[in-house]
């Protein structure tokens, strides 16, 4: 369109009425089909600049009407005005959404990188946005041109040296980008100004509200950020929503520290100015909706069921949503977005407390554990290993625990009387933290279930070695965690491995006192002749009683299976030290008195060597193949 024949584009005066008049109609989408196909802000800049000022003249003129002699001409000249005004609004709200449309596209989130302390901040990693990335110190060194001319500073110039200093912009973690260009930025805000002061807020904020909620949905797609209710995310599989809650907390970090924080800068940057309400109000209306979308997930899995499978992925939920709760008090910080801060705050006390349920529960359920089928050869329970993988992951969230667990466990007591629930007493633990004591007394509660367990075997001896294994696994996987070794203590774990090695030495006496008594002196001398007769029928009696229960623990211990290497090589040498030397010096002492005899291999069926070699079968966990190997075989 060409401007009227009396206007120059070079002057630097107001248009006149009737030429902003003339402007005003001309761009009439109603009225033009030229009008209608075209927009005026993706032509040059003087055609934006010329309607622009017919606008002030406009909005000018309605303010201070000129007092006419005849009333009739000021009625028909109010008349005029109000009918551009109201035709100049509607065409700068097209402009204003074609604007935003044509430069809002969502974020390539692909290439961001959050973490919980950003401190670090290389360009490299955001090229990939289509919108540029940058940190608020290089926000606030750039300049900007275009826009609206109206004094000597471009807006979004005066925008950065008023609001530099605001506490969001200087955040480590947040990394606001730019959402739309910047000499896009300066078009909206000129048109904004103008609907504004024209009494069009209510339509400027809806339009911005709707464009740019597209385009946070649209991210949000991006991110993996589905739109579920509390019921349906509750009614979902744990399985599935432990991948979506690693997906979430990813997602959360780029949408609160960027996403967010970026629209609320968009805002600022548009509506500064006008009034921080309006821009607040516009932040607001874009992003309720999706960030109430957001943290509905993570309220969904602070009220739902407690189990203690949960346990590790509602830490890692509080973690994240703690480590953001300072960005989304800063992004959240006017009184409008007070019901988000809220419901951040509500669902980290509420995760808070589900973490101090699930331990509870968890302790409850160790002790309550109903298996009665006793494990096969006494090895490792699978309700140990479980518990001691359990709290070792524990251990790994100490810093965050130490805060949420504030109170002892509930532990029975040695005056209680109660034979349902074991004794603990906290005197032998001062200075331990809660949670310390928690973790031990988890322990507590494993061995007294596991000591339930071990009545379930027959064979007194394994019911030893039961114990033996699972409190020597416990000890090992308390070593194995620094963490762990450090909440329980050397002097606890020093009460641990007196326990183990107890029960190693009552397996030994179960099995070996009476293996052992057979090789005793006693009972094989005639009656008045100590000094050198010997029974040879009972000689020959204690023998074969020795071979037979030799084989008899030989056929069943090699079945038994200590899976600790080095506590099985112990135990065997143990036992050796106390069999071997026995066996030999007894041999030793009568083997005469059998070989003078008949079919002395019946009796002295092994050398000591065999005896060695059998003691190398114990403990491996299956059958022996062949009946106790013998030397002279």
């Amino acid at each position: 369109m060409e401007p009227p024949e009396n206007y120059s584009t070079a002057t630097s005066f107001s248009v006149p009425f009737e030429d902003a008049h003339e402007i005003i109609l001309r761009w009439d989408s109603t009225a033009s089909e030229e009008a209608r196909e075209r927009m005026i802000f993706d032509g040059d800049r003087q055609e934006v600049d010329l309607y622009l000022q017919a606008v002030d003249e406009i909005q000018k003129s309605m303010s201070s009407t000129s007092i006419s002699s005849d009333h009739h001409d000021q009625d028909s000249n109010d008349t005029r005005v109000n009918s551009a005004i109201q035709i100049a609004m509607a065409r700068l709200e097209d402009e204003f959404r074609n604007i935003l449309i044509n430069h809002t596209s969502p974020v390539e989130v692909d290439s961001l990188n959050i973490s919980d302390r950003a401190s670090s901040y290389s360009s490299s990693s955001w090229n990939l946005f289509t919108s540029s990335a940058r940190s608020s110190a290089e926000f606030d060194q750039e300049e900007f041109g275009g826009g609206d001319h109206d004094d000597g500073l471009d807006p979004i110039q005066r925008a950065d040296s008023t609001n530099s200093s605001s506490s969001y912009r200087s955040t480590s973690s947040i990394r606001e980008i730019d959402l739309i260009p910047q000499e896009a930025v300066a078009d909206l805000q000129s048109i904004a100004k103008r609907m504004i002061s024209a009494g069009c807020l209510r339509e400027c904020i809806q339009v911005y509200g709707s464009v740019r909620k597209s385009a946070m949905d649209a991210s949000f797609r991006r991110l993996g950020i589905e739109k579920l209710s509390i019921g349906d995310i509750q009614r979902l599989e744990w399985e599935t929503l432990e991948t979506k809650i690693r997906r979430w907390i990813r997602a959360a970090k780029v949408c609160v520290r960027v996403l967010f924080a970026s629209e609320k800068k968009l805002c600022e940057e548009i509506f500064y100015g006008i009034g921080t309400s309006i821009d607040d109000a516009c932040f607001m209306e874009t992003v309720r909706g999706p960030a109430i979308q957001l943290f509905n997930f993570a309220e969904a899995i602070s009220i739902s069921r407690r189990s203690p499978e949960k346990m590790f992925k509602i830490l890692d939920l509080h973690d994240a949503l703690m480590g953001m709760l300072p960005d989304i008090d800063v992004v959240f910080e006017s009184k409008s977005s007070d019901s988000i801060r809220v419901q951040a705050a509500e669902i980290l006390s509420r995760l808070a407390e589900a973490v101090r349920g699930i331990l509870s529960e968890f302790e409850s359920a160790v002790l309550r554990e109903p298996s009665r089928v006793a494990v096969p050869g006494g090895t490792i329970h699978p309700l140990t290993r479980y518990v001691m993988n359990y709290i070792s992951l524990i251990s790994d969230y100490k810093q965050t625990l130490i805060e949420l667990i504030m109170s002892k466990p509930s532990t029975g007591s040695r005056y209680s009387g109660d034979p349902t629930t074991p004794d603990m007493e906290f005197a032998e633990l001062e200075g331990k933290t809660p949670l310390a004591l928690h973790l031990i007394w988890i322990i507590v509660i494993l061995q007294f279930n596991l000591e339930g367990k071990s009545k379930h075997y027959k064979d007194a001896s394994l019911a030893h070695l039961f114990m033996m294994n699972n409190v020597h696994y416990i000890v090992q996987k308390v070593k194995g965690s620094p963490e762990l070794r450090e909440m329980i203590g050397d002097d606890y774990l020093r009460k641990l491995t007196g326990k183990f090695r107890q029960a190693a030495t009552s397996y030994q006496r179960a099995t070996w006192v009476s293996v052992l008594y057979c090789l005793r002196d006693e009972g094989l001398h005639i009656s008045g002749s100590f000094s050198s007769g010997v029974s040879k029928s009972a000689l020959r009696e204690r023998f074969k009683t020795f071979n037979a229960m030799f084989e008899e623990v030989h056929r069943t211990q090699a079945t038994w299976f200590i899976p600790d290497s080095q506590l099985r090589e112990e135990l065997r040498i143990s036992i050796s030290e106390k069999l071997i030397p026995a066996y030999r010096s007894f041999l030793g002492r009568f083997r005469s008195h059998i070989e003078s005899g008949k079919h002395p291999e019946n009796y002295i069926k092994y050398s000591v060597e065999d005896l060695e070699s059998a003691v190398l079968d114990f403990f491996e966990g299956y059958p022996v193949s062949q009946h106790l190997r013998r030397r002279s075989q």
